[in-house]
């Protein structure tokens, strides 16, 4: 691709914070713009973050409406994933922020099909420079669980002897692992060899929230063959988990702890009716530059 100079920012997700959350790279493309996959990976490693999300204004006589489309990728220092929800969180924050909408909500058209963020506003809250403060609202499809065999034994390793209460496998191709309590999920120090060995793409660990906690439930996600250890703050992942706590605590809205060292708060809402998963969150830019490429 011949070089040109492409805006780039990076924004933590799932946090109000600066340096907490999930962070993510957003690089803006042209207009309906043609990728090179190899090219988007290489500019994914040299950025290094759990995701980097490239965006493209989407523009086509098909769309029928006033809100804006952009087309987007998502990408591992290492793979290209077909959904990530901090990176669209991530994405949705710097359009915002850069005031390159004036809708309330995007359509992003991704490999899966088309999965759509919306503005929430905090009307009682603004930042010091009187912007006004928001959170980002995605809209994504649950993720069943499947049939399938799990290696409890060698899992047990992995997870270095805590005590679980069930192993699960999700359509997306992970593994979805219940502790005793949240307790433990935070504490937890598995043995990543162990889990590159495993045979689905990354390994999520869930458990309640303590008793009084304002939290509903505390999750982790371990993925080294994604390139990185641990995914920081994870959205995609409550598609799955959103059903299985629905279950558990017999209600469809939760908050959700993200227990990484990073940490991270999710807002989320099943629509059993629909089969649809609302995941809420804040993000903060604490980077904007220029790529040349």
């Amino acid at each position: 691709m011949p070089q040109r100079a492409i805006k780039y920012a990076v924004v933590d997700a799932f946090t109000a914070e600066a340096f907490k959350g999930n962070p993510a790279a957003v690089c803006l493309l042209e207009e309906n713009a043609e990728v090179d996959k190899k090219w988007m990976l290489s500019v994914a490693k040299e950025f290094n973050t759990p995701i980097t999300a490239f965006l493209s204004r989407h523009v086509s006589d098909a769309h029928d409406d006033d809100s804006p489309w952009f087309r987007i990728w998502w990408c591992t220092p290492a793979v290209e994933v077909n959904l990530c929800g901090h990176g669209t969180v991530a994405a949705t924050h710097f359009l915002f922020t850069s005031d390159l909408v004036k809708h309330d909500i995007i359509n992003f058209v991704a490999n899966i099909g088309t999965v759509t963020a919306k503005k929430i506003s905090k009307a009682d809250f603004t930042l010091k420079d009187g912007d006004e403060k928001f959170f980002v609202e995605l809209d994504f499809p649950v993720v069943p669980m499947v049939e399938g065999d799990v290696l409890k034994t060698s899992l047990h390793e992995t997870l270095n002897g805590v005590s679980v209460v069930s192993f699960q496998k999700t359509s997306a191709g992970d593994l979805l692992i219940e502790l005793s309590s949240g307790k433990e999920v935070a504490m937890l120090q598995p043995n990543f060899e162990e889990i590159k060995k495993c045979e689905e793409r990354a390994v999520i660990v869930t458990g309640p929230a303590p008793a009084g906690s304002e939290f509903d439930f505390f999750t982790r996600v371990f993925c080294p063959k994604f390139g990185f250890d641990e995914d920081h703050v994870c959205g995609s992942v409550h598609c799955a988990l959103a059903p299985l706590w629905k279950k558990k605590l017999n209600k469809q809205s939760f908050t959700s702890f993200m227990a990484s060292p990073r940490s991270g708060v999710l807002y989320v809402e099943l629509d059993e009716k629909s089969q649809r998963v609302r995941i809420r969150g804040e993000a903060v830019t604490v980077m904007l530059g220029t790529l040349l490429v």
